[in-house]
C-alpha cells in the first residue's frame, strides 16, 4: 500500500475549512492541502457516530521503520453540515496549538495493555489529516494516522475516535 499526498501553497482554490491534508513536512498554514486517498479495496470496522459521520477503517499497515498507518474514509451520511467534534484534535496543548487535525485517535493494544497516540513530528505537528473542521452533506474525506507499531505478536488492536464508538481492527 502506498499513501500519496498533493502539496499546495495557494492555488486559487478557496478553503472552506473542510479539506485534510497528508503531513509534507511543511506546517500547515490554512488547514488545506492535498488530499490523503486511502485504499478503499478492504473496510477493517465501519464506526457510526450519533452525529451521522461515518468512518470506515480501510488499512491498518505495520512499516519495517516500526510505524503503523490507519487509513479510512470519513463520511457524512445526512443532508446537512456537519462540525467536526472539537475532541478531534485531541486534549494535548502542543497539539492544540497546530489547529484542527485528528490528533485525538488512539489505539489500544489490550493484549500488551499499551495506549498508542497519533505521532507528532520534531515540531509538534500530529501526523494525521488536518483541517477538518466540517464536513458538507453527504461529502466523504479520505484519512489516515500514523502510530507507534505495536509489537509483532499484536494483531488486533481497539482504534478509538473521540465522540464515536471504539472498533477492533487488525493489522497487517
Amino acid at each position: 500500500m502506498s499513501l500519496t499526498a498533493c502539496g499546495s501553497g495557494d492555488d486559487g482554490a478557496k478553503d472552506d475549512g473542510s479539506s485534510s491534508s497528508a503531513p509534507s513536512g511543511d506546517k500547515p498554514k490554512d488547514g488545506g492541502g492535498g488530499s490523503t486517498v486511502p485504499d478503499t479495496s478492504q473496510t477493517l470496522a465501519t464506526i457510526n457516530g450519533n452525529d451521522g459521520i461515518q468512518l470506515v477503517v480501510h488499512t491498518a499497515v505495520r512499516d519495517d521503520d516500526g510505524f503503523l498507518t490507519v487509513t479510512g474514509t470519513l463520511k457524512n451520511t445526512t443532508d446537512d453540515r456537519v462540525g467536526a467534534p472539537i475532541s478531534w484534535n485531541g486534549d494535548e496543548s502542543q497539539v492544540r496549538r497546530t489547529g484542527r487535525s485528528l490528533a485525538g485517535l488512539t489505539l489500544v493494544d489490550k493484549q500488551e495493555k499499551k495506549r498508542y497516540f497519533v505521532l507528532r513530528d520534531t515540531e509538534g505537528y500530529p501526523l494525521t489529516t488536518t483541517g477538518i473542521s466540517s464536513l458538507k452533506a453527504n461529502e466523504s474525506i479520505g484519512v489516515f494516522a500514523q502510530f507507534p507499531a505495536p509489537p509483532e505478536s499484536t494483531t488486533q488492536v481497539d482504534f478509538l475516535m473521540p465522540a464515536m464508538p471504539a472498533a477492533t481492527i487488525e493489522i497487517s
